[in-house]
């Protein structure tokens, strides 16, 4: 599902990865731990495509995105990858559904398609009750988990989480630990996190350690 060869990233003068080689097979909950500063989330947006590598390779579902322009990028990112943040980035503005909507009504769906798709999720979510709830009136939980909703929203092959129980309480915690288990198990995402929780790092398939700009198994 994901590889990613030889993969270099640099701020100036500082190389932050070293020639990362990573696999991640259909299906499979991968969690990336290692101190602040390591370069985990440096990876994270390189491979959810949100940031270009100096140089290497790197293939989602049989592409190879780092080659792709522009446009056909932005397609491709919205299709087949959803991302999950540590903030959930709604939109203050719209309601619970209407955030969910949101990339499905880029990808041109009908507003019926859409509203149907993501009263699926926040059911599946178990925020049946909250549709029409913007989000100052939601928990930080509840929040967290439209954001969930929203990843999902265009049936993406791999989700990208990025510390995303790092702004939530234990129970908040652990009650996403258990959708995120719940998930791949009834939709079948690869799922790549970062995470500093290591209770969550304990629930996936396989744990890297970043270390030095390269990813070390533990």
């Amino acid at each position: 599902m994901i590889k990613a060869v030889q993969v270099y990233k640099s701020y100036e003068n500082l190389e932050v990865l070293r020639g990362v080689n990573l696999e991640v097979p259909e299906g499979q909950m991968l969690s990336i731990i290692g101190k602040s500063g390591a370069g985990k989330s440096t990876l994270l947006h390189i491979l959810g495509t949100l940031d270009p590598a100096d140089r290497g390779d790197l293939w989602i579902d049989g592409v190879n995105v780092l080659k792709l322009k522009q446009k056909a990028l932005a397609d491709f990112r919205n299709e087949k990858i959803g991302f999950i943040f540590q903030f959930h980035y709604l939109l203050h503005e719209f309601t619970a559904l209407e955030n969910v909507c949101i990339p499905a009504y880029i990808k041109n769906d009908s507003r019926k398609k859409a509203e149907i798709r993501a009263t699926e999720l926040l059911d599946f979510l178990g925020l049946r009750d909250r549709l029409q709830h913007k989000p100052n009136e939601l928990s930080g939980g509840e929040q967290q988990r439209v954001a969930v909703a929203r990843a999902l929203m265009n049936k993406p092959k791999v989700i990208f989480a990025d510390e995303p129980t790092g702004n939530l309480d234990s129970v908040n915690s652990n009650e996403l630990h258990q959708f995120f288990l719940r998930l791949k198990a009834d939709f079948g995402q690869s799922f790549v996190i970062v995470t500093h929780n290591l209770d969550l790092a304990g629930l996936s398939d396989r744990v890297l350690t970043m270390q030095d700009g390269l990813l070390i198994d533990n």
